[in-house]
């Protein structure tokens, strides 16, 4: 009976018997398989913390330190937290000088060219926006009117109707005066006794001395302010809702 031809991985296992066991040629064969080394697990990357959440953690150790020193006040606690603070200190003064720079070199977010805080340019800014407004109002008379509405029993309106009426009169502006409760004004004697105008205008009934300005081009009404103003707050207030855009002194 013919035996079955052996498979090849018999065939490699009896070669590998015959030179592992009786040649014991094992130093020059592997006569072992040698073993899969075991994969390590590779650590997931630690996330970098953000800016944030560092900025975060320097208040949380100032306090932290602050606190043992106040709590536990021995030298060294106060020495760890006076030297952690001075850190910060020195951090706060780094950037302080570089946003100095920053600004020194990059006029476009210099806040300080467009609004000057210095003494000498706060007062060239003063003066240069003072003429603007005076030549704006000088030519608003054209255009714009103001409703000024007052009561006779009104404490405030008396000290606010000679004001108003200066204003009109340097800058030509037409005013008409509206009486709350039918009582006259001596400023402005050709008053008329108030039938929808505050309520069209928005006005509260309580709301006395009142200025509204008066578009005549597009009918439309812009609150001025309520309760004394000065001259110069008028002609400012006035200028600034009619000319300027919002944001734009800021």
């Amino acid at each position: 009976m013919v035996a079955a031809p052996a498979s090849a991985d018999e065939a490699q296992a009896a070669e590998d018997a015959f030179y592992c066991r009786e040649r014991r040629l094992g130093q020059w064969f592997y006569c072992e398989k040698p073993r899969a080394k075991p994969k390590t697990a590779t650590p997931a990357p630690t996330p970098q913390a953000s800016a944030s959440e560092r900025l975060a953690a320097i208040g949380k150790e100032l306090d932290e330190l602050k606190a043992r020193a106040i709590l536990e006040p021995s030298e060294a606690n106060v020495i760890a937290y006076v030297r952690y603070q001075r850190e910060q200190l020195d951090r706060a003064s780094t950037f302080s000088d570089t946003w100095q720079r920053a600004l020194w070199q990059n006029p476009d977010i210099d806040y300080t060219l467009q609004r000057p805080v210095s003494t000498v340019g706060k007062r060239a800014w003063t003066d240069t926006r003072k003429a603007d407004r005076d030549t704006v109002m000088n030519r608003l008379g054209e255009r714009y009117g103001m409703f000024y509405f007052f009561a006779q029993s009104c404490a405030a309106c008396e000290v606010f109707g000679p004001i108003l009426r200066s204003v009109a009169a340097s800058h030509r502006m037409a005013v008409m005066a509206v009486s709350m409760d039918g009582g006259p004004s001596k400023d402005f004697p050709n008053y008329v006794v108030d039938s929808g105008q505050r309520a069209r205008m928005g006005v509260p009934g309580n709301a006395v001395p009142a200025l509204v300005l008066f578009d005549t081009v597009t009918r439309r009404t812009v609150p001025i302010g309520f309760g004394i103003l000065s001259a110069d707050e008028i002609s400012d207030r006035i200028f600034t809702l009619t000319n300027t855009k919002v944001g734009s002194d800021y």
